[in-house]
């Protein structure tokens, strides 16, 4: 068992968790950064991205789509992505890899 009590807002991408199975993230977007592109992918790798502050958009794949605490999107391997932060606040999310992309 592991549990974290995670409250950070300071932007960045810090990894909180990693075994050979799976991957938790904390990604905190300050106003008006981005986060990915058009090449952005993961080929092996679902991600289930969480809003729990802020507000933004993401383009998975060439859709559109709000964010808003709350909001769960799962990004399907293969699919590109990116994750833009549109208000004035942090944009605040946690995403779990359905198997490890980033090396720690």
């Amino acid at each position: 068992m592991r549990l974290w009590n995670e409250n950070r807002n300071d932007p960045g991408f810090n990894v909180l968790f990693s075994n050979r199975r799976c991957q938790f993230v904390s990604i905190v977007l300050a106003p008006k950064e981005t986060f990915g592109g058009p090449r952005k992918l993961y080929a092996a790798a679902d991600q289930w991205l969480v809003v729990t502050a802020g507000v933004g958009h993401a383009t998975v794949a060439g859709q559109r789509v709000e964010l808003r605490p709350g909001s769960i999107l799962c990004i399907e391997a293969g699919e590109t992505h990116k994750i833009e932060n549109s208000g004035d606040e942090n944009l605040r999310t946690y995403s779990v890899y359905s198997s490890p992309v980033i090396t720690v």
